[in-house]
């Protein structure tokens, strides 16, 4: 599965992460259209992808700390089992330009690899059961596939059941 960015700008902080470390990876790309009411279902369809193995990454405010969930874009994130699975009280979906900030990336294109400032993460048990999974490459219409284990191991990630 090891492929390189395509050449034409498509190389991202996500995917210079990746290849730094050596995970094998394969970069999907799409015509993002704007109108798409959900990004991530927008690509599970575009790449003919089931939405389970699809993963979104959402920044949320726990007990005041950005705090990262990645889950299926076929699912939302439950946030109470967030905060417990950091071992936080409360939690919130972060305020969209602080998470811009932090990460890098724009809302839609937000990868939970190679972010400006890398934020404590908390990847959905679902991923483990499949093979590869695909999250954000960084930009809108790019999504990287790889092994679960692989994206828990480059984010330091906790798994546990935080998708409803």
């Amino acid at each position: 599965m090891a492929k390189k960015p395509k050449k034409g700008g498509q190389g991202t902080p996500a995917t210079v992460a990746l290849e730094t470390a050596g995970v094998p990876f394969t970069v999907h790309s799409y015509e993002h259209d704007p109108a798409a009411a959900s990004y991530g279902g927008e690509a599970a369809e575009a790449l003919g992808v089931p939405a389970e193995r699809v993963f979104k990454t959402l920044v949320a405010d726990v007990d005041g700390v950005l705090t990262v969930g990645v889950v299926p874009v076929a699912g939302q994130l439950d946030l109470k089992a967030l905060a417990s699975a950091v071992g936080g009280k409360r939690a919130a979906m972060a305020d969209p330009a602080a998470a811009e900030r932090s990460s890098g990336y724009v809302l839609g294109g937000i990868s939970p690899l190679g972010q400006r400032r890398p934020l404590r993460t908390v990847v959905d048990a679902g991923a483990l059961t499949h093979p590869t999974v695909f999250v954000s490459a960084g930009r809108r219409g790019l999504e990287v596939e790889l092994s679960p284990a692989d994206l828990v191991a480059l984010t330091g990630a906790r798994t546990a059941p935080i998708a409803r």
